[in-house]
Formats: C-alpha cells, sequence, structure tokens
C-alpha cells in the first residue's frame, strides 16, 4: 500500500478504496490554522479533502466538520494535528469518537498522540488502549477546567480580602444634584440636559432620580454613589 489520495487493498477478492481526509480547527477566523495544514500536507492529505473550521471547539455543531462527516464513508481514514482540533468538550470528543470508528467504521489518526490511531492493534488490547487514553485526557482536560475556576475564585477572594473592588469605579452624587433635578421636574429642561448640567450620563440621572423616588426624600443623602 502507498499513501496518497487513496488507499487500495482487497477484500475478499473485491478492490477498496480508501480515501484521506483531513481535519483543521482553529478558535477564531485571527488564529493561524498553517501548522495544521503543513502537519497534514506532510501525511499526504489531499488539499482538497481537508476542512477547516474557524470557531470555537464547544460543539461539534460546525459547518465544515458536518459536511466532512457527511463525505466519509466506511474504511476512510481521517487526520487530525491533535486531539483538542476535534473539539474542547472531551465528553463529547468521546461519544464523536465512538461515532466515528464503532458506527461509521473509519480511522482516525492523532497526529501528536501516536496511541490513538485505530489503524493499528485492532485487537482487543488495541482497542483499550485507545479507550484509556481517550478517557485519560477526558479525565485531564475536566481536572485542569475545574482548577482554573477554582484558582479564579480563589484569586477574586483574595483580592476582595486586600479591598479590590471589581467593577466600574461608584460615581459619587454631585451635591447640586437635588437643586438640578428640582429645576428638571419644573420643565426647565429636559432629562438629558440636567444629566449634561451634572457631568454624567442620562441613564445614570435618571438612575440616581428611581433612587430618589424609592426613597422619601428626608431620608436622602446626596454622597451616595451610583455605578455609571
Amino acid at each position: 500500500m502507498r499513501w496518497g489520495t487513496t488507499l487500495c487493498g482487497r477484500n475478499g477478492g473485491n478492490k477498496i478504496e480508501q480515501k484521506i481526509y483531513g481535519y483543521i480547527r482553529v478558535s477564531t477566523r485571527e488564529q493561524n490554522e498553517d501548522r495544521q495544514v503543513i502537519a497534514l500536507r506532510e501525511v499526504g492529505v489531499p488539499e482538497r479533502n481537508v476542512y477547516i473550521d474557524k470557531q470555537s471547539g464547544k460543539d461539534f455543531e460546525r459547518p465544515q466538520y458536518k459536511k466532512l462527516l457527511r463525505k466519509m464513508k466506511k474504511d476512510d481514514l481521517l487526520y487530525i494535528k491533535s486531539i483538542d482540533r476535534l473539539g474542547r468538550n472531551y465528553a463529547e470528543i468521546l461519544e464523536q469518537w465512538r461515532f466515528l470508528t464503532k458506527e461509521k467504521g473509519i480511522d482516525i489518526v492523532v497526529l501528536d498522540m501516536p496511541l490513538l490511531d485505530t489503524r493499528q492493534d485492532r485487537d482487543l488490547t488495541g482497542t483499550l488502549i485507545a479507550d484509556i487514553v481517550l478517557q485519560l485526557l477526558s479525565y485531564v482536560a475536566q481536572t485542569e477546567r475545574e482548577f482554573i475556576h477554582q484558582r479564579q475564585r480563589e484569586g477574586i477572594a483574595a483580592a476582595k480580602a486586600r479591598g479590590v473592588r471589581f467593577g466600574r469605579e461608584a460615581i459619587p452624587v454631585p451635591e447640586n444634584f437635588l437643586e438640578v433635578r428640582a429645576r428638571w421636574t419644573g420643565g426647565e429642561f429636559n432629562s438629558r440636559q440636567a444629566a449634561a448640567l451634572l457631568g454624567v450620563s442620562q441613564n445614570t440621572f435618571l438612575k440616581w432620580e428611581h433612587m430618589l423616588r424609592l426613597q422619601k426624600e428626608k431620608q436622602f443623602r446626596p454622597n451616595f454613589c451610583f455605578y455609571e
């Protein structure tokens, strides 16, 4: 056999044609896929058989990937540079791997992970090794996501304990707010003009007005702060 556009063999006297495909994914349109393109070219994937998606790997709702699924037939061969190019959700990767290899009968080669090559060791041991590797990758990825979220929560808690404030800067209510508001309610000018007199946005002025209406005027203190 020879790598090229197709691989030919015989099965019970019948000629089998195995087409070679490649799948590439980058998370955004700004990211460059050249490294993946070169890797697939080096193993003989024809350019016309390379499918590229430029979007997140959170799920498999990707146009080029769906087109690739429709194109591939039993005994075809799919190359990907690394397992995370297939997707980011490892539970779905496991399901997709099962669908491709078991239901569609497609061979998959992950170039950065030689153990993930379904052409080799098609016996029970080879299948078991591939399944263990996929499960391990899934566990590591899930654990790493949990660690990242935990570190983020701990970092925020530590920053708050040091007095770090998150969000937008608080805008103190000007001392002349009540005066400007009174002129506004008297119809001297509109809310946009009132806000301009106070040096804030119209939205902030109206929020202050709303807060004031929720309180009794005798309880109002013009030193409260509000976020614009």
